[in-house]
């Protein structure tokens, strides 16, 4: 019978099985698993039943291990119940992962594979999590790609009910969780038959219940737990048979076979290769090219990892195997070899012989591979083979790295290609906010769902936030796609971006003959002549067809802004003749109507305005015959970089990392900071000009600039000597600083053109309309010139840090950031945060960063925007992981702490060789001004050139502990995601402790990082991920549980409303002995705001009363003080009237506008209650108990 295709990718292929066979799901977002469970819960809020007629019910958990324990008690109560996870929470699941395995429980839980953070985090794939797991009892079965994932999650569901062991379903973390491809979907009908409603009854009659009240999860002692856990063996045993005979039903069903372990390649292979996961896709394909050769390869996909049937698997190789290969998609340290191959090796030994007892026993090897998602090609894959062929191969191998440390690795051809002729193969290099991915996507949907052809979308992202550079590989051809690899060999490359050109080689991947489609302002009779050299050689050695569109004009004349995605998709239909010219655009506009429906007519009409002129000014260029230009593609950093940015940072930035060898990179994971600097992205379209004439250097654009591209000095007059001729300033009007110049300056570069500063700018022009004192111009148009500036600006001294008055804004700014050019979203409302914490302490701050968006934009690679002041000194940064966060900061502290004591220690015992004097002047006192600081620090100095002149070892023991007589201060950097759910515990543990730390909480009210989804800080009536149709509760009020201990800082902050406010309460904060926490509000791409007036929203927002500004400080809470204080007005505006500015609020209005209203006349309500509440906490004495 003929089926039904669709096109979609892992995640929604396990989901869709996951949510037809399960009645409860409890769900945590992590990446890449999330979209699991934002389909899950997207389906059930929707109504879709599964297969037993109910809604299934989906809960959002505080963690991914408080998901396992509500799946454990589900479990327990009788419902099928599953999740989703993946590295890091796959962990904090496996202690309740041994509880279900032990009390034979069937579930199934659904893992998007990824690196476990160890040196580094990576969100990328491999199966290091998986493998941690493989002790706890779990059935394990692997898919490889996105058909298998579909399929294995019904088996998997199927067989666990038969064989009472829960099962580990997992697929490669993005390659296939995120990979698009066109699969046949299962049907209901098909579902039903193989889930055996006996073993579901089987299942819930196991219950608690009252009515049959039995005790499971008992305490046992010495004398009965072995026997009790040999009692399972029976299950394990038999497991493999049934989970086979599944696999032969679900065959008969549908006729697609599976196996335990499945063989590729002749009956006569000699050398074998075995692994699991999506690198069999590029195997595979190898394996039909050697084996066209003539050569006698063949390779067994390993599909049932746990239990792990020996016998099957040496039955699945051919006799005639004389060496095997074993590919591992982990690094296990110390061990004889990876899990796979051990496991390899066992079953070889131990079956080999019985089952081929006339042929010897074939040599086994091991490698590793594919870490943190690091490609595997067919080249890859030959190697491996070719060195089974050697004459003494290599016990242990890995491939798809250079390794000049242990020399390991195997070298690869990489110009070996399985690709086929008739497979178009299109590559599209775009930025994360320019709608390129979304594109591309809808693309692969048109193609698989409205043609013959299979199709296929993956999707690569840099380090970056929402102005990441995105890199689409899309497939299409006759025949189902298994390339699980990026392409390298493209027949059609679109650059959507044109400055990509000056920076990136876009072209390497384009083969002869292939269609460029560029993006460009310039049109096709001037294009040439703004090409660099090397892309004009490009073109022209590889004959390429080259077209040009100027995407950003067709966008913005028809009102999208920049989303350019819909113009450069129809040029792609127009160019690359997969489907009839008018076809293609009604199949785009279709698409349009599903995706932007709920939107408007409006916005439905701009879209299909975009497709029609996008035909419409599609150009081709014509190509001269020879390259004449003289400008060249900029170099990845200046040559004046240091050394390591030089050699390695700019191999990355260049987008070379995988040449880089294993010498290259640093053995732990520590890297220099102050690197951003020298990434020049220039990503903006337009950039702020300053008016100095206007200008009252309030400095609030400097202040509230994401990125620190916004920069303000005070300078003596005579520093200005030689600049350019346009080099802007003032004379500045502060009595603190005289004769001195002041000058607001852009780094061009650096800017992402968010517009906030524009947006906060006071100052404007009464001679021209909507003039202010600065201005968002076009960047090309000033860009040479703001270079130049910019280049002076950075010259110019930097302020004694003593000099201005940094109580005020204006003063503050005048201080260098030390967090600077984040790779966060254009806008973004943590980054100004801190930056503001960097320029008032961070010349002696140790920052604690919970995973999220922070611990991306401020530490993933290639830089890293905490930088360094003109002596060295900076903020010293470190993540450990997402929950555990507040103790790891707590930690910092505890070891400073007692570092200062034994400082002083020694300082004590060694006073009469240095002076009674100089050991009083360095113990008295807490220096907390700028000048106590500069003073501590100058006696510290003097301190060490002493020490160095004695030589003792009492002075040498002193010397290494030195620096920590300067202040330090311990900041606990994170989400609310962190802070109010997965850290929570820890967060509270560490505001009783009553030491010494800050705690800066960036709320945004969501899972930011992970895609939006819900999290306790949430609004009421908005609608998230995890939250489809709208959160029913109030928002955690985490302050007031804070300062409900008394002896901890509080403060609510928004630095768009209250600068100055907020500009106090981290200066309170800093100085209070005790713990502190500031609650920091942070606008989002996720609010479905408009970015450039992000601020002035953050005062609409206090002025209703949905985030109102209070601090509390316990020094006051004596003497009948009132610690309480609220910094903001009783509300004036309708909170309606402002949620309505943003689509997480609006869009419900529009889908359910009943349910909207409902909950928004709770959201008011409560509002005014608690704006009643702090009312009268603002008038409540307090007295402190203090603890000293």
């Amino acid at each position: 019978m003929s089926r039904k295709c669709a096109t979609l990718d892992g995640n929604e292929a396990a989901a869709r099985i996951a949510h037809a066979t399960n009645e409860v799901i409890a769900i945590y977002p992590i990446t890449p698993a999330s979209p699991m469970g934002e389909l899950a819960d997207a389906w059930s809020a929707a109504g879709r039943k599964n297969i037993f007629g109910t809604v299934p019910e989906v809960i959002e958990m505080q963690s991914e291990g408080g998901a396992a324990g509500a799946v454990h008690g589900a479990l327990q109560a009788g419902a099928l119940t599953t999740t989703f996870t993946a590295s890091q929470g796959l962990l904090l699941m496996i202690p309740n992962m041994f509880k279900i395995a032990g009390e034979l429980t069937p579930t199934v839980f659904h893992i998007a594979a990824r690196s476990i953070a160890t040196h580094a985090l990576s969100i990328f794939g491999d199966h290091s999590d998986v493998m941690s797991a493989r002790s706890t009892g779990w059935a394990m079965l692997a898919s490889s790609s996105v058909q298998e994932v579909h399929d294995l999650a019904l088996i998997a569901q199927a067989a666990t009910l038969h064989i009472r062991i829960p099962v580990l379903h997992f697929f490669d973390g993005f390659r296939t969780s995120h990979e698009i491809n066109k699969i046949e979907l299962l049907e209901e009908d098909d579902v039903r038959a193989l889930i055996d409603l006996d073993r579901v009854g089987e299942h819930r009659a196991r219950a608690l219940d009252p009515e049959r009240p039995v005790l499971r999860g008992s305490a046992q002692n010495p004398d009965v737990f072995f026997q009790a856990r040999e009692a399972v063996n029976r299950f394990y045993a038999q497991a493999p048979q049934i989970i086979q005979r599944t696999m032969d039903r679900f065959a008969q069903r549908t006729g697609r076979q599976y196996h335990l372990f499945d063989y590729v390649g002749p009956p006569d292979a000699e050398r074998v290769v075995v692994m699991m996961g999506s690198g069999c896709g590029a195997a595979e394909e190898t394996v039909e090219a050697l084996t066209a050769q003539g050569e006698k390869v063949g390779l067994v996909k390993v599909r049932c990892y746990r239990p792990f049937d020996t016998a099957a698997l040496v039955a699945s190789l051919p006799s005639s195997t004389k060496r095997i290969a074993v590919l591992d998609r982990t690094k296990e340290p110390g061990g004889v070899g990876e899990p796979l191959y051990q496991d390899v090796v066992t079953g070889v030994v131990e079956q080999w012989q019985a089952t081929n007892p006339r042929t010897p026993l074939p040599q086994v090897i091991g490698g590793r591979y594919g870490l943190s998602s690091k490609e595997f090609t067919p080249g890859m894959a030959k190697a491996v083979w070719d060195q089974l062929k050697a004459e003494n191969p290599r016990r242990e191998f890995t491939v798809g790295i250079i390794d000049d440390v242990t020399r390991l690795s195997l070298k690869w051809d990489a110009a070996f290609s399985t690709e086929a002729d008739d497979v178009t193969r299109a590559v599209f290099y775009g930025l994360g906010s320019d709608g390129t991915v979304s594109a591309n996507k809808s693309s692969v949907k048109i193609i698989g769902e409205n043609t013959s052809l299979h199709a296929q979308g993956y999707f690569v992202y840099d380090s970056k936030k929402a102005g990441s550079v995105t890199v689409s590989h899309l497939r299409f051809g006759p025949r189902p796609i298994r390339s699980t690899y990026l392409i390298e060999r493209a027949n059609f490359v679109a650059c959507h971006q044109f400055h990509f050109l000056q920076r990136m080689d876009v072209l390497r991947v384009a083969e002869a003959g292939a269609t460029f489609l560029l993006n460009s302002p310039y049109g096709p009779d001037e294009v040439w002549g703004k090409l660099p050299r090397e892309v004009q050689e490009q073109i022209i050695e590889k004959k390429l067809r080259v077209y040009v569109v100027d995407g950003y004009r067709v966008a913005k004349e028809v009102g999208l802004g920049v989303r350019i995605n819909t113009v450069m998709q129809t040029c792609f239909f127009a160019l690359a003749n997969i489907l009839p010219a008018e076809e293609s655009i009604g199949h785009i506009k279709e698409m349009i109507r599903k995706t932007y429906g709920k939107r408007g007519q409006a916005v439905l009409d701009r879209n299909f305005a975009a497709v029609d002129r996008a035909v419409e000014s599609l150009r081709e260029v014509a190509v001269p015959g020879e390259a004449t230009s003289s400008m060249h593609r900029l170099p990845p950093v200046p040559e004046s970089s240091p050394d390591f940015v030089k050699r390695v940072t700019a191999m990355m930035i260049a987008g070379k990392g995988d040449l880089l060898p294993v010498s290259a990179l640093p053995v732990d994971g520590t890297f220099p900071t102050g690197t951003a600097r020298f990434e020049k992205r220039s990503i903006a379209l337009e950039i702020p000009i300053w008016d100095a004439d206007i200008c009252i250097e309030c400095g609030l654009c400097a202040l509230v600039c994401p990125h620190a591209a916004i920069r303000t000095k005070a300078y003596p007059a005579g520093s200005l000597t030689g600049g350019p001729s346009e080099f802007p300033t003032k004379p500045w009007t502060g009595k603190e600083l005289p004769e001195h110049l002041y000058t607001v300056q852009v780094a061009p570069d650096d800017c992402t053109g968010c517009g906030v500063c524009v947006d906060v700018c006071p100052a404007k022009s009464k001679e021209v309309a909507r003039h202010k004192a600065i201005n968002m111009e076009p960047k090309e148009a000033h860009l040479q010139r703001e270079r130049r500036n910019f280049e002076q600006f950075l010259a110019l001294p930097e302020i004694d840090r003593r000099a201005p008055k940094i109580d005020i804004v204006k003063g503050s700014q005048l201080l260098l950031p030390l967090f600077e050019f984040s790779g966060a979203c254009a806008g973004c409302g943590e980054t100004p945060y801190l930056k503001l914490l960097t320029q008032l302490f961070g010349d002696h701050i140790v920052v604690a960063n919970a995973t999220g968006c922070s611990s991306i934009y401020g530490g993933n690679l290639p830089t890293t925007p905490w930088s360094v002041d003109p002596q060295g000194r900076g903020p010293a940064w470190s993540n450990s992981l997402f929950e555990d966060n507040a103790e790891f900061g707590l930690g910092m502290r505890l070891a400073i702490t007692q570092k200062q004591r034994l400082a002083r220690y020694l300082l004590e015992q060694m006073a009469g060789e240095l002076g009674e004097n100089r050991v009083a002047g360095l113990l008295d006192g807490h220096p907390e001004t700028e000048d106590e600081v500069a003073e501590q620090r100058q006696r510290v100095d003097e301190l060490k050139r002493t020490l160095q002149n004695l030589g003792t070892s009492s002075a040498q023991r002193l010397m290494e502990m030195a620096d920590v007589l300067v202040p330090r201060s311990v900041w606990i950097v994170g989400g609310d995601g962190w802070a109010y759910d997965i850290g929570f515990g820890g967060l509270d543990h560490v505001l009783a402790s009553d030491r010494d730390v800050n705690i800066l909480v960036l709320d945004t009210e969501v899972y930011s990082n992970t895609g939006g989804q819900a999290s306790k800080a949430t609004p009421r009536a908005a609608v998230a991920k995890f939250a489809a149709s709208g959160k029913t509760i109030g928002r955690k009020d985490l302050g007031m549980i804070a300062i409900s201990y008394g002896n901890v800082y509080v403060a609510q902050v928004a630095i768009g409303a209250h600068p100055l406010q907020t500009l106090k309460a981290f200066q309170e904060a800093a100085s209070y002995r005790g713990p502190s926490l500031i609650l920091a509000y942070s606008h989002c791409i996720a609010h479905g705001i408009e970015m450039s007036t992000s601020m002035t929203h953050q005062k609409d927002l206090v002025n209703c009363g949905f985030w109102p500004l209070y601090r509390y400080d316990p020094r006051l809470a004596h003497d009948h003080g009132h610690p309480f204080h609220l910094d903001s007005r009783r509300p004036r505006i309708p909170f309606r009237e402002v949620a309505m500015q943003e689509a997480r609020f609006a869009m419900l209005s529009r889908s359910q506008p009943e349910r909207a209203q409902w909950l928004l006349d709770l959201a008011q309500r409560e509002i005014d209650e608690r704006w009643h509440f702090y009312e009268q906490m603002a008038g409540i004495e307090r007295e402190a108990v203090a603890t000293e």
